[in-house]
């Protein structure tokens, strides 16, 4: 794998990795606004990132 290809995962990685933990901090403050239905939207959107990101350091992994 070329050195910019590398650099440009392991940058997302690390941004998505990022934005997972602002979306699972925004779940726990619904939950204690009681605003359930924001709640379960922002878990899912989070735990669906999360699983991008496992693929992406799959992806990472096989390549180096």
């Amino acid at each position: 794998m070329k050195s910019e290809t590398r650099n440009v995962l392991l940058k997302a990685y690390a941004e998505l990795h990022k934005i997972i933990e602002e979306l699972y901090e925004a779940h726990d403050r619904a939950i204690e606004n009681n605003d359930f239905d924001d709640a379960s939207l922002l878990a899912s959107r989070a735990d669906r990132l999360y699983e991008e990101v496992e693929n992406l350091e799959i992806i990472i992994s096989e390549l180096e």
